[in-house]
C-alpha cells in the first residue's frame, strides 16, 4: 500500500519542460539554461573554508534544533535586517535552522495542518512553487489558489478571497518577493493578511527566499510587519529564509525558519521524528554566512548588471519589464503560447526557459501563468546577455 495522496501529486515544471525539448531538435549553438533558479555566482570563499575547516565535526551526531551559535546568528541578521525590536527574536523560541527552505516549506505543512478537518485549505498563490501544492495535499488538505496578475500587482487578491475559503483555511504560503514574478508585498499588505489570520485562525508561511536579491528597496517582511503592529510573539506568523540565493550556496542546504514560538515548538517536535539535522561542518558554515552582509551587497551587484543589460536588450521587442526582487524575469510570449515559445526558441537559438503555465494551475476560469515564461538570470553576465539577443533575435523573426 501507498499513500494515495501521492497519486495527486503532478509531475514537476522539469520533467514537462524536458518532454516539450524532446519533441524538436536544437540548433548547432551552444545552450544556454534560463530555467532553473541554481544561483551560478561563486560561493563565498570565507564560508567554502569555515566548512573545510570544520569537516571533524562529522564524528558527531547533530541537534535537530541546531548549535545556539546559529540560531543566534540567525537571529541577529533577522534583527538587524527587518529592524526588528532588540531581544524580539529568542533564538531558543524563534528561530529553527533547517536543511534548505524546500525541506521545510514541505514538512511545515504536515506539521501543523490538522488531518481531522476534512475540509482543510492550504492557500497559496497562482503561480507558485510547486512545492505548496505538494505539501498540501500530502497534508491531507486542499489547496486552493490565488491567482495573480499584472491587474493585482502579482499579489493574490485579499479582498477577492470568499469567506468561506477563509474560514475553511488552515495554511497559507505566501511568497515575497514571489517566485516566478519577483512582486514584492508591502508592509500594509502583511498587515492585512495577519488581520485575517487573527480573524479566522490560520497560519502565514512567508516564503521569503528572495528577500536579498533587490535593486533599491530592502523588501519588508512578515516578522518586520508584525513587529511593527507591537505583536513581538509573531503570532500565526513564521517565515522562511535561506542562504541559496542570498549567498549563492545552494548545494550547502542551509536555512531557517522563524516566528511563532508556539507553533515552531510543535515543528521541532515533527522535526526530531523527520531527522532533517544540519550537519555540523554545514551548520558552522552557516554561522559566518550570516553573519557577513559584504558578500551579499556583491552579489546583488552582479545581478543589477544583468538586469540592466538584459533588459536593454529585450525591453524594445518584447513586453517584459525589471521585476521588484529576485533574479528572475516573468515575460509575455504574444504572439506565441508560452510553451509554443519556449519550444520554437529552444529549437531556434538552443536558450532554455520556463513556460509559465508550467509553473501554475488552471484555477477561477483561467492559468495565470500562460501566456508567459520565467527567464532566470543566474548565468554570468556575457552569457546572459547572449542569451537576450538571442532572445531577440528569435522574437523579430515571428
Amino acid at each position: 500500500m501507498m499513500n494515495p495522496d501521492l497519486n495527486r501529486l503532478q509531475p514537476y515544471p522539469f520533467e514537462k519542460l524536458n518532454q516539450l525539448k524532446g519533441e524538436v531538435t536544437p540548433v548547432d549553438k551552444p545552450h544556454i539554461a534560463l530555467s532553473i533558479g541554481e544561483p551560478k555566482h561563486q560561493p563565498p570563499a570565507f564560508v567554502v573554508e569555515e566548512l573545510i575547516s570544520h569537516l571533524h565535526g562529522l564524528a558527531n551526531y547533530p541537534l535537530t534544533r541546531g548549535r545556539i551559535e546559529l540560531s543566534q546568528a540567525i537571529a541577529d541578521w533577522l534583527t538587524r535586517r527587518f529592524e526588528l525590536p532588540a531581544g524580539s527574536i529568542d533564538a531558543e523560541r524563534h528561530v529553527l535552522p533547517v536543511a534548505g527552505t524546500r525541506e521545510a516549506l514541505f514538512a511545515f505543512a504536515q506539521a501543523v495542518v490538522d488531518r481531522s478537518a476534512r475540509d482543510a485549505l492550504v492557500l497559496s498563490p497562482n503561480p507558485f512553487y510547486q512545492i505548496y501544492e505538494g505539501a498540501a495535499l500530502l497534508a491531507g488538505a486542499e489547496p486552493y489558489f490565488l491567482n495573480t496578475s499584472a491587474d493585482n500587482g502579482f499579489l493574490p487578491d485579499l479582498d477577492a478571497v470568499p469567506a468561506d475559503v477563509w474560514t475553511r483555511c488552515q495554511l497559507i504560503y505566501l511568497c515575497t518577493p514571489g517566485n516566478p514574478t519577483g512582486a514584492v508585498a508591502d508592509i500594509d499588505y502583511l498587515q492585512r493578511l495577519i488581520k485575517l489570520a487573527d480573524e479566522h485562525d490560520f497560519i502565514i508561511a512567508s516564503d521569503e527566499c528572495y528577500s536579498e536579491l533587490y535593486f533599491d528597496r530592502k523588501p519588508p517582511g512578515l516578522l518586520q510587519a508584525a513587529a511593527a503592529m507591537g505583536r513581538n510573539e509573531y503570532k500565526r506568523c513564521v517565515v522562511f529564509h535561506s542562504l541559496s540565493k542570498r549567498s549563492n550556496l545552494p548545494g550547502l542546504r542551509s536555512g531557517f525558519v522563524a516566528g511563532d514560538a508556539e507553533v515552531l515548538k510543535g515543528f521541532l517536535s515533527y522535526r526530531t521524528y523527520h531527522g532533517c539535522a544540519l550537519p555540523p561542518p554545514t551548520q558552522a558554515a552557516s554561522i559566518v554566512a550570516w553573519g557577513d552582509e559584504a558578500h551579499v551587497e556583491q552579489n546583488r551587484d552582479l545581478y543589477r548588471q544583468k538586469f540592466a543589460a538584459v533588459l536593454k536588450i529585450l525591453e524594445p521587442v518584447m513586453s517584459v519589464a525589471q521585476p521588484d526582487a529576485g533574479f528572475y524575469l516573468w515575460a509575455a510570449t504574444a504572439p506565441l503560447s508560452d510553451t509554443e515559445f519556449a519550444q520554437q526558441l529552444f529549437a531556434q537559438q538552443n536558450v532554455t526557459v520556463l513556460p509559465g503555465s508550467y509553473l501554475s494551475r488552471e484555477a477561477h476560469g483561467g492559468n495565470p501563468g500562460a501566456g508567459r515564461i520565467r527567464m532566470a538570470l543566474v548565468a554570468e553576465l556575457d552569457e546572459c546577455i547572449e542569451a537576450a539577443r538571442r532572445i531577440r533575435d528569435f522574437v523579430a523573426s515571428l
